[in-house]
């Protein structure tokens, strides 16, 4: 399958990057924001695009054509405010569906952030962060995408148990971001991931078992 991750230059994009890049099943394309990144990711043998989550949808589509699924992980980060959360979290993320729809990129499955989906429960001094994450997941579950939306509990850089919990099983708690990176990876194929939006921590059982039972 011909994969292109969004965010590519982040903690979870590049370990999917390089795990998909030795993968017989896959082929991978990098999509960053600054020319040194792009080089970076050539200079390892990994092809890579420099494209603007704040620029026009036409040059996304462009780029993702010929692709069969994005993968997207990209975010402002945490040291900007919530006006790039909006353009990147969600606007960002928004622009990179529409460029798949418009692609004809079937599959695409988001990085979001646990229980975005329940107001409820959003931790107030990151607020902006879960309406961006929150909206971004409505818009993608309303396409015509075939998606999946990742829900991951707190991240750390550990690593990686090869265990999850997944789905209404998975309480509050941490995952390593590798793990992460190994569930996005697991769902380009596993149909039961299809169409599906859940929450992911570790847990105590395996990943390929754990997404067959979402």
């Amino acid at each position: 399958m011909k994969v292109i991750v969004v965010g590519a230059n982040g903690q979870i994009g590049k370990q999917i990057v390089e795990k998909l890049q030795i993968d017989d099943q896959h082929t991978v394309t990098a999509v960053v924001r600054k020319q040194e990144q792009v080089k970076d990711f050539n200079d390892k043998g990994i092809e890579a695009l420099l494209l603007d989550l704040e620029g026009k949808v036409d040059s996304l589509t462009e780029a993702f054509t010929g692709a069969e699924a994005i993968i997207f992980t990209a975010g402002s980060g945490g040291h900007t405010g919530p006006d790039k959360t909006l353009l990147i979290d969600l606007d960002g993320a928004v622009k990179t569906m529409e460029a798949a729809e418009a692609a004809g990129v079937e599959r695409y499955i988001l990085v979001s952030a646990y229980d975005a989906d329940k107001r409820e429960n959003w931790n107030a001094e990151m607020r902006p962060y879960y309406v961006a994450k929150h909206y971004a997941d409505r818009m993608l579950e309303q396409s015509s995408l075939n998606y999946t939306i990742v829900r991951p509990g707190g991240l750390i850089n550990e690593k990686a148990q090869g265990k999850i919990t997944a789905g209404i099983e998975a309480k509050p708690s941490t995952i390593t971001r590798e793990d992460v990176a190994d569930v996005l990876i697991a769902s380009l194929e596993e149909p039961s991931t299809y169409q599906k939006s859940f929450n992911v921590v570790n847990g105590t059982i395996s990943i390929k078992e754990a997404l067959k039972n979402i």
